[in-house]
């Protein structure tokens, strides 16, 4: 995909990439937030692309001949595996935490999220090539879209092999798109948890199972996503800015709860939510709606984006 790979994509060192896979494994914890999102901000989306639609050739080209050293550096090996360390380094650790963020702080959370996102829209548009009239039908496209999903309740299935396998083969079809939440869809599909404690308790098979179905979904997927962007870039990144706008309602920190659910723990969880303003919701529910923190907040997530993208324009040299 040379023509949206750039030299930049290719000149971060492996510290730098092991922390973007920090970044991408924090986000797609968080439903709402894609984890694809702060790949293209950060400026690896492209050559991750490359090498994950470049593995099922060069299993046949290569591995299949027993050349080893050849599939590895055709799938960008060293860069796919520091990616995906970094991923699994930041979830193994940061699930828990930012569980109990989401509970104890939510309102201060959820506008940290609300300003990365927003940031995102920001800065995946300013890389449409050329805008025309056209494009404002892939614009209310994925405004449309991604507000239907977040109007959608959550549901939960039986925990099984098979659902954890579908859950990762779509799961992460959506966390390598920016602005499609994977985790958000676990949470529509009522894996979001079976998930979750799978980490937290660290299930070897339903972990075994659920990156088996990623496995297949990335493969099945990156090359679709790469001939969308080579034949159309400024569409296809005009749709996805539209669904980072139609998901900004998900992550908006003032929610009235519509109903409840009992989740496999027993919990009670929030089943149907829509949000509203703060003085609203301190009219419903009595409590400081924190505006002035959350502000601050939205606004260190604003700041985020832009070190993530100074990462991207100076990519951290190793030795």
């Amino acid at each position: 995909m040379r023509d949206t790979t750039t030299d930049a994509d290719r000149s971060h060192g492996p510290v730098g990439v092991f922390l973007r896979g920090m970044a991408m494994g924090a986000a797609d914890i968080v439903p709402g937030v894609s984890g694809g999102t702060i790949a293209f901000i950060t400026g690896i989306y492209f050559r991750l692309l490359e090498a994950i639609s470049a593995a099922p050739a060069a299993v046949f080209r290569h591995l299949a001949k027993g050349q080893v050293r050849r599939f590895w550096q055709a799938v960008d090996g060293p860069f796919l595996l520091t990616l995906l360390v970094g991923i699994i380094t930041s979830i193994a650790t940061l699930a828990s935490l930012i569980t109990w963020l989401l509970s104890e702080h939510t309102i201060l959370i959820w506008s940290f999220f609300f300003g990365l996102i927003l940031a995102s829209v920001w800065h995946v548009s300013l890389q449409v090539r050329r805008f025309s009239p056209v494009l404002l039908l892939p614009l209310l496209a994925g405004i449309v879209i991604a507000w239907f999903l977040t109007t959608l309740p959550a549901s939960e299935v039986a925990p099984s092999g098979v659902a954890f396998l579908g859950a990762g083969a779509l799961a992460i079809c959506a966390m390598i798109l920016p602005g499609v939440s994977g985790s958000f869809l676990l949470l529509i599909i009522g894996m979001y948890s079976p998930v979750l404690a799978a980490v937290k308790s660290f299930d070897v098979v339903s972990l075994g199972l659920f990156l088996a179905g990623c496995v297949l979904g990335l493969l099945s997927a990156a090359k679709v996503i790469t001939l969308a962007f080579r034949h159309f870039h400024d569409m296809v990144l005009v749709l996805l800015t539209g669904f980072m706008i139609g998901a900004l309602s998900k992550v908006w920190p003032w929610q009235e709860t519509l109903s409840w659910r009992t989740n496999s723990a027993g919990d009670q969880v929030p089943l149907s939510q829509t949000p509203v303003m703060p003085a609203a919701w301190e009219n419903l529910y009595h409590q400081e709606p924190l505006v002035v923190p959350a502000i601050l907040m939205a606004l260190l997530g604003l700041a985020l984006v832009l070190i993530l993208e100074s990462m991207a324009r100076k990519p951290v040299n190793n030795a």
